[in-house]
């Protein structure tokens, strides 16, 4: 048992004042205080440390002989600025006792100032004693909580401007709404995810103000409560990670006091925020390396957070038991391949367009085929985007008709009949298509009939894909003539928390079809969002053959619509070759973890370019200098010691060198540790940083 009970952390109010100043991209904003400018003559450890401890041998010293009398002359101000008579026989001895004494002590004081000041006590203790008194970003270790700063730009408790009294609505008169949310604040009933959704309900008033008296009436009624996410939850079960949802920040290391680091990033924290994450992350670690627990579960969990606050929405994809949360932290779970599931999954993404759910469907289940000289039959030798478009084509003739004839898609059964051509399908297809008279979806099954056994038709690969999901264990998946609607990415434009669960065990490469499908939807979605206020993000933590060239551009554009994917890989070698440079440079979120190989490492230090550093060449030559006697002693010490005199030459250069090389990346990277670069949305980007994941 614990001797003592934890810290408690700030208070609300105290967490309000905090303050959050404006900082480099991926810097943890609460209490941060920027670091002074770099000193370009600034001494090295040894250099400070031996000088101070020199500069105090030699004061002591010189302080030793003064006080023994060897020195004298620091006592004459004394005898200048004394009266004669007090040194006299007969004088005020006492007087000059006093005085001596006063002396001594304000001698002593500015002598040891003095020395202080010549040893730079200043950049001793600025270096080695008030780091020890501060966390890793610039935080101060008091005991009023767990890495609560004391900053006193901090707005105080009660004035005009403290965010815990509401100042925004007393502003507007609504005094008494202000009055409420304060007396929650105080009384402990409001939490930060309550304040940020208030608030956000509060800046959605502010642009159309005929909605105050409505936003009074629930805040008076409902208090903390009010404008609640539909499930009614106003936190998670568990937070595993430091969050900061004013800023949106979720905190995912802290980078040491390293040469490798820049120096604005040394000793601070890094943090994620959709400002970031607009722009795509790609996490790269072998197994166990820590991208689920470390990286991947806290910017879910943070978006989750940001969806109950009504900023966010979000689905993550995994296998069953990843780690991405509790199923309480989910508003929607989908387990596929599990009888149990409560939830399904749309297959065709929620689009009413065949040609939009054609595309997408090809995008999944072709997009990765790798491409070869045709075969028998035609199937064989498929892939390429021209390819994905024919299939995109074929797939377009038989929904299209479907979805007239019957007023939905069909199946994943259905449609693997369509596709491999089964008379009897076809004929009840047509026949259908005849009975609602469309001229046109039954030119589409001329065409289709056309094409079907001609070499080169995507027909039988279309086939065999699809055939993957027409499993017993995906028999109850994907319907789409149910009574309930199932999960479509189109959904995302409310606050949604999502996880759904692939059944990677006995299905693996249906796992993989499925994610270029989530993949390829989501992209899709979130493009044509009419709303996009709500950031939306898709987690896929194991993104393992997912990526296609069309993808990776998809990716690329998701910046402009407020989205981003966060993509995790045990290794470059799951993305096909001609794609991995592309997959580095498409997102502007990168995180290497250690154990990569060296062929991962090239990559990434490609991606992150070089910079101009100065480096010494040291040159030992021979030593041919001085007279016979040094020339001679030299040849004795080489015949006894074996190693020849030299002389030694320092040549200092300018040069390029990697930011990180592959090597570097490779062998350089501590357990526990990553090497991070980020990039927001409008361009600034943080060069990188070695940070210890989980502080």
């Amino acid at each position: 048992m614990p001797r003592q009970a934890p810290a408690a952390g700030p208070s609300l109010g105290e967490w309000l004042r905090t303050p959050r100043p404006e900082a480099g991209p991926g810097i943890w904003r609460y209490g941060y205080r920027p670091r002074p400018p770099e000193d370009p003559d600034r001494l090295d450890d040894r250099q400070l440390l031996g000088g101070a401890a020199l500069m105090v041998l030699c004061g002591l010293l010189l302080w030793s002989l003064c006080w023994n009398g060897y020195i004298d002359f620091w006592v004459k101000p004394l005898e200048w600025f004394t009266p004669d008579s007090w040194r006299q026989p007969g004088g005020d001895r006492e007087a000059f006792v006093r005085a001596a004494k006063i002396y001594e002590y304000l001698f002593t004081l500015v002598f040891f100032s003095a020395v202080i000041w010549m040893a730079r006590g200043r950049e001793i203790w600025r270096r080695y004693v008030r780091p020890r008194l501060r966390g890793p970003g610039g935080q101060e270790r008091t005991g009023g909580g767990a890495g609560r700063p004391a900053d006193p730009a901090a707005a105080p408790p009660g004035g005009p401007a403290d965010p815990a009294l509401w100042p925004q609505l007393r502003a507007v008169g609504e005094h008494a709404a202000a009055d409420r949310l304060t007396a929650e604040i105080h009384g402990g009933r409001m939490n930060d995810v309550d304040y940020v959704r208030i608030d956000r309900a509060w800046q959605a008033v502010r642009a159309r103000y005929e909605q105050l008296p409505a936003f009074a009436e629930a805040v008076l009624g409902r208090g903390a409560a009010a404008f609640a996410h539909p499930s009614g939850d106003r936190d998670l079960p568990v937070r595993a990670a430091r969050h900061d949802l004013l800023t949106g920040q979720v905190r995912l290391g802290a980078a040491p006091e390293e040469e490798r680091n820049p120096y604005a990033y040394r000793g601070v924290r890094l943090a994620l925020e959709p400002a970031l994450l607009s722009t795509s992350m790609l996490v790269v670690g072998p197994s166990a390396a820590g991208k689920t627990s470390r990286v991947v579960r806290p910017v879910v969990e943070s978006l989750a957070l940001q969806a109950l606050a009504g900023r966010a929405a979000v689905v993550a994809v995994g296998t069953a038991g990843a780690g991405l949360g509790p199923d309480e932290a989910y508003d929607v779970v989908i387990r596929l391949g599990d009888p149990g599931s409560a939830h399904d999954l749309d297959l065709y993404g929620g689009t009413d367009d065949p040609d939009e759910a054609a595309a997408v469907l090809a995008e999944a289940l072709v997009g990765d085929a790798p491409g070869g000289p045709a075969g028998p039959g035609g199937a064989g030798g498929f892939g390429g985007e021209a390819d994905t478009r024919r299939a995109a084509t074929a797939l377009a003739q038989l929904i299209g008709p479907h979805r007239t004839a019957h007023g939905r898609f069909p199946s994943v059964p259905e449609l693997r009949e369509l596709l491999d051509g089964v008379p009897v399908a076809l004929a009840a297809l047509r026949q259908a298509c005849e009975a609602a008279g469309d001229g046109a979806a039954l030119r589409e099954l001329d065409a289709r009939e056309r094409q079907s056994g001609r070499p080169g038709d995507p027909g039988p690969l279309l086939a065999d894909r699809i055939a993957l999901l027409d499993r017993p264990a995906f028999a109850g998946f994907f319907a789409t003539g149910g009574t309930t609607r199932p999960f479509a990415m189109s959904d995302l434009a409310h606050p949604l928390r999502v996880r759904i669960d692939l059944p990677e065990r006995g299905h693996a490469e249906a796992s993989r079809l499925l994610a270029r499908l989530l993949l390829a939807q989501f992209t899709a979605c979130a493009r044509d969002r009419d709303e996009r206020s709500l950031f939306a993000c898709l987690v896929l933590d194991d993104a393992a053959h997912t990526l296609t060239p069309a993808s990776v551009r998809a990716v690329q554009r998701l910046r402009t619509a407020n989205a981003g994917v966060v993509l995790a890989l045990r290794s470059l070698d799951e993305v096909p070759e001609p794609l991995r440079a592309a997959a580095v440079g498409a997102v502007g979120c990168r995180v290497v973890l250690s154990g990569v190989s060296t062929w991962d490492g090239e990559v990434f230090a490609q991606a992150w370019g070089r910079e101009w550093v100065k480096t010494e060449d040291v040159t030992h030559n021979p030593d041919f200098s001085g007279g016979t006697l040094r020339r001679a002693l030299r040849g004795i010490r080489t015949l006894f010691t074996g190693v020849r005199a030299t002389t030694r030459s320092v040549t200092v250069r300018t040069v390029q060198r990697e930011r990180w090389s592959a090597s570097d990346l490779a062998h350089k990277v501590p357990p526990g540790h990553a090497v991070v670069s980020l990039t927001t949305v409008r361009g600034e980007a943080s060069p990188p940083v070695l940070a210890r994941l989980g502080e």
